[in-house]
């Protein structure tokens, strides 16, 4: 297909779903260029085209708009392609929820963790008590950023066994996955700045967001395939975007994974328009089969991706150790590192070296994700047969959330009130996103083990949807 044929298709399906709305200028011939990678004569032949097709109108000294009257495929779309925010509020919710499942006799399906009982407690307690033994005084100024070398070591060569190619040297120590991913935002944006997100994305990072005063670009993501490669162009044309916040592996909530051509295409385009890529790939470990998952740092060679990950969900959670495959911003991380938290724990990032060197991680992380599997698959099973049609159930293989889409008129914060009071806890919707259009949505987690008390609180669960159906149906 000639490659103003391609600009043309582009430009068409992004105006049918409704990333340009009638009256829009379109980026200028030269703009335009400059984002596709293509001469001018392309860009002026495919807007021609368009004109002549009725899709755009040219005005003398203002380029091209979107016509008046253009015909889309949805009148009305699901959500907006792009949601631009300026003041970020979603702190106080969050807390609420979070704050409310400290309560001991909850069956908590809102856990953002694995299940504690697949955790190896026994050889990691041990692992630290030799750590502790056996470290001298020196290995705390050993373990200030970047972080303890050996540790670099051994995770720069789990990379590789997986095809990504990183140096040690890239690699920033943290005290988790979550200070990697500030530490990352900050290294390339600063208050005010316009920042991308999926949406729906995960809470931490509009709970960060909020915190450092950035912009939002909430961008539609579908549920199955992943983010929206036209919308997100289309923000990154029409806002000058620092940095894209995204998970490529088992995203959080939906639990998609993105398709190697998929990761590829967003690291060139993000190239493309010199926006710095923020990967959360905390789940990647979890995967379903015998495949492991790829990252979108291997597709990068300029160093403007920032790969952040942690142990948290593939060993033990409270070990707080996270990393940030930092490329280029290596140095400024540490930097900005030693202005916050000074340094990661010394003999917690000791106890993950033993660890590493001592017992096999691999054997874990292979019973885990059989586990992790099975879990889930019971626990969706059970939905499929206690809720009704009109629930659509979007199960995916690896990780271990399940996200529920309720009819559009539900409230699940409404359900996420009725079943705490039954000891009953849920992560609903509205955590996960700037607006209303996910409050008819609950993120699951199907980690832990389906007894008897968690097959009641799961239909217990059940009944609460069923029965706000029944009452919207009614009224």
């Amino acid at each position: 297909m000639a490659k103003y044929q391609e600009l043309v298709d582009q430009l068409k399906r992004q105006i049918q779903s409704g990333i340009w709305n009638p009256g829009d200028k379109l980026p200028s011939l030269r703009k335009q260029s400059e984002y596709t990678g293509v001469s001018l004569m392309t860009v002026l032949h495919a807007y021609q085209l368009l004109e002549s097709q009725g899709w755009v109108v040219s005005q003398a000294r203002s380029g091209y708009r979107v016509a008046p009257r253009v015909k889309t495929k949805h009148v009305q779309p699901p959500h907006a392609a792009v949601s631009s925010i300026e003041n970020v509020d979603i702190n106080e919710f969050i807390f609420e929820v979070l704050q409310a499942s400290k309560n001991p006799q909850l069956v908590n399906f809102g856990f953002a963790y694995p299940s504690p009982d697949l955790y190896p407690h026994h050889h990691v307690t041990r692992a630290f008590s030799s750590a502790a033994r056996n470290m001298p005084i020196s290995n705390t100024f050993n373990n200030l950023p970047p972080g303890n070398e050996q540790l670099r070591q051994l995770i720069a060569k789990r990379y590789a066994a997986r095809g990504v190619e990183i140096s040690p040297d890239e690699i920033v120590i943290t005290a988790g996955a979550l200070e990697a991913l500030n530490l990352s935002l900050q290294a390339c944006a600063s208050a005010g700045d316009w920042i991308v997100v999926e949406s729906p994305t995960f809470y931490g990072a509009l709970q960060s967001l909020q915190r450092l005063g950035l912009k939002v670009l909430s961008v539609r993501t579908d549920p199955v395939t992943g983010i929206d490669i036209d919308s997100l162009e289309s923000a990154l044309q029409t806002h000058p975007v620092k940095a894209c916040w995204l998970m490529s592996n088992h995203q959080n909530p939906l639990g998609f994974t993105l398709t190697d051509e998929k990761k590829q295409r967003i690291v060139e385009i993000l190239n493309r328009y010199n926006v710095a890529l923020i990967e959360d790939d905390v789940y990647s470990e979890l995967y379903a089969g015998s495949e492991p998952m790829t990252s979108m740092k291997m597709y990068d060679h300029t160093g403007n991706t920032m790969l952040c990950s942690s142990f948290s969900k593939s060993l033990i959670a409270g070990l707080r150790i996270g990393w940030v495959v930092a490329g280029k911003r290596a140095l400024d991380i540490q930097k900005l590192q030693l202005m916050s938290t000074f340094a990661t724990s010394a003999p917690i990032q000791m106890t993950l070296v033993h660890y590493l060197t001592s017992r096999n991680y691999e054997l874990h992380l292979k019973q885990l994700r059989k586990k992790l599997a099975e879990r889930k698959n019971k626990v969706t099973e059970r939905l499929r047969e206690q809720l009704p049609q009109a629930v659509n159930i979007i199960s995916q293989k690896g990780g271990y959330f399940i996200w529920l889409e309720l009819p559009k008129q539900l409230d699940a914060t409404d359900i996420y009130h009725a079943v705490l009071k039954e000891n009953v806890s849920i992560a609903p919707g509205k955590m996960f996103g700037l607006n209303d259009q996910y409050n008819h949505c609950i993120r699951l987690n199907a980690s832990f083990e389906l007894d008897h008390q968690r097959m009641r609180a799961l239909d217990i669960l059940a009944s609460s949807i069923v029965m706000q159906i029944n009452g919207a149906q009614t009224q």
